[in-house]
């Protein structure tokens, strides 16, 4: 099993009687991580919001079900959990009645688990965000050296879990991720009305890493009004499919100020979307060039995320002359910027009309040779 960095802080949270809350993508290991963190207690309660008898059960819910439901278990593993109706209401009486046991819960919408818990257990839950494997995980479970090979092997396969452990079998796994998880269940449970619509949507954003995102050029592209447009975005951010960087601005005049880029949470998922599993060397340098540059990004930020800088913001930096910083870092008034280039041959320098906007702004080149220092 490759170890998780946010392991310890789930086991402090429990140690304080938090009810730890793990969301993320369905197959990045939430359920996994789970059962790693109770192997060694007896008699764990497992329920699943999936499970059709597991939702009616849990209908209508009092201190003395739970009392009777718990009794004899050590430990409480509720997964899916955002799909159990009354899952507020019932972590709200395990934590003031029956606080004797660990709990975690763990659900693949940050908005629906995230709502029905935050209602409930203001002050008595820790809820920790769990993506797919990160480099620096891979570094620890393999070496850098090892690593470092395969980093073309992940810009077209991602992290995901399950396509690491089947080394071969990467598109079978991916397919069925796609499949499954995007088309299936993403569809399902949010009600979309046009799916093929959302499909088009998620492949015109497979092909814009990188560029800014316009709602109107998107939804003339695909073909449904840029209100729907929003909300179908809104929800694969919430399902952790795609997350979005604002551009970054001090009220200059001559910088993009309501501009957006849209970035994949794993490079595998927007291949498969996209039907194009070829390798990087045949590929026009150009795409190559944006799936570095979300590689990148989305490393460091599941970097921050797991290093706990939690007021930490992440924006871009344009002018309208097209002069930009790929990446942004705001952390308690410090201003960072990262260009991001693949080769380690380009000179990398802060455009002029950043550094005199912002002279006190540290800034800092990206590459295929010193990406450790930023992403380890």
């Amino acid at each position: 099993m490759i170890n998780r960095i946010v392991t310890q802080q789930i086991k402090d949270a429990l140690n304080l009687n938090k009810v730890v809350s793990i969301i993320g993508p369905r197959q990045v290991g939430k359920s996994t991580l789970s059962e790693d963190i109770f192997k060694d207690t007896n008699n764990v309660l497992r329920i699943n919001g999936d499970d059709t008898d597991a939702k009616y059960m849990f209908e209508n819910v009092s201190e003395n079900f739970l009392k009777i439901l718990t009794a004899n278990h050590n430990a409480l593993l509720i997964d899916e959990a955002q799909k159990i109706k009354n899952i507020g209401e019932m972590l709200k009486i395990m934590a003031d009645k029956l606080n004797h046991i660990p709990v975690i819960i763990t659900g693949s919408s940050s908005f629906l688990l995230t709502k029905a818990v935050n209602e409930s257990l203001t002050g008595r839950k820790r809820e920790i965000q769990l993506l797919p494997i990160s480099f620096a995980e891979m570094v620890k479970h393999t070496n850098i050296v090892e690593e470092t090979r395969m980093l073309d092997h992940r810009l077209i396969y991602g992290y995901y879990p399950e396509v690491i452990n089947n080394l071969g079998d990467e598109k079978d796994v991916l397919k069925e991720l796609a499949n499954s998880y995007l088309y299936k269940d993403l569809m399902e449970e949010n009600n979309i009305a046009k799916p093929d619509k959302l499909v088009k949507l998620l492949q015109a954003l497979s092909w814009q890493i990188g560029s800014t995102v316009s709602t109107n050029e998107l939804s003339q592209l695909v073909g449904i009004d840029a209100k729907t447009i929003d909300r179908y975005i809104d929800i694969l951010q919430k399902n952790f499919i795609i997350y979005t960087l604002p551009s970054y601005s001090n009220n200059l005049r001559n910088e993009l100020k309501f501009s957006k880029k849209i970035y994949f949470y794993d490079m595998g998922i927007r291949n498969a979307i996209i039907g194009n599993m070829s390798p990087i060397s045949m590929r026009q340098p150009e795409e190559v060039g944006h799936m570095w540059e979300n590689f990148i990004i989305t490393e460091r930020i599941k970097r921050n995320l797991y290093n706990k800088r939690t007021f930490l913001q992440h924006y871009f930096w344009r002018t309208q002359q097209q002069k930009e910083v790929d990446l942004i870092e705001v952390e308690d008034g410090i201003i960072t910027g990262f260009e991001i280039k693949r080769s380690a041959k380009k000179n990398i320098k802060a455009p002029a009309k950043f550094t005199e906007y912002y002279p006190n702004a540290q800034f800092y080149g990206i590459n295929n040779t010193n990406l450790y220092e930023f992403l380890l």
